[in-house]
């Protein structure tokens, strides 16, 4: 076992595809992302996260409920359920929640209204909340084209807009100094 802090990344596709441990060397990463998972999908396998014993949970969910027209009210609800019981499993562990990604501009306002309402919950649980919403979606609320190819799936430059905000924000939720190492970006010319 080494001695590295634990930071468990729980989510759908978005989470699955990510490379954690490469871009977070100085933890033990444990990707926990599942192809497809909707909030009541991952309500099932808590326990499975808690079984991790993480010191950190990095939790991104609710796409999947989105494009399956779940009614708003159902995935605040199962957000915040899946909040509640993490908590309650992991007293003393830190939780970061993120705003639901932009997709397709027509499921702006949808993933809007779910956004303002998490970010709202999230400290009743102690968790810390984090807004993607800025850095990935375009004025019309569509995911930004140069993100991804099929407005859902993340490419590598939507992996770095992600980590741009995700990097300060896990600094913050640890209570570290930023970072004085420069983020590396690949060259990807005007982002």
């Amino acid at each position: 076992m080494s001695g590295k802090a634990k930071t468990v990344f729980v989510g759908d596709s978005l989470t699955e595809g990510g490379r954690w441990q490469e871009w977070f060397p100085d933890v033990e990463a444990i990707n926990l992302g599942v192809g497809g998972e909707t909030t009541e999908g991952l309500i099932d396998r808590l326990d499975e996260v808690a079984a991790h014993d993480p010191d950190t949970v990095v939790l991104l969910i609710g796409t999947n409920d989105v494009a399956n027209r779940r009614a708003v009210e159902q995935v605040v609800r199962n957000i915040e359920t899946i909040l509640v019981n993490l908590r309650a499993a992991l007293p003393d562990a830190r939780i970061l929640v993120q705003s639901v990604l932009p997709r397709g501009q027509e499921y702006a306002a949808f993933v809007k209204e779910i956004n303002r309402h998490i970010w709202q919950f999230a400290a009743t649980v102690k968790a810390h909340y984090l807004d993607l919403w800025p850095v990935m979606a375009l004025d019309d609320g569509e995911l930004n084209p140069a993100y991804s190819e099929d407005r859902l799936h993340l490419n590598d430059a939507g992996y770095e807009a992600w980590l741009s905000e995700l990097v300060p924000a896990l600094e913050r939720v640890h209570d570290l100094p930023p970072s004085s190492r420069p983020i590396r970006l690949p060259e990807l010319g005007n982002v």
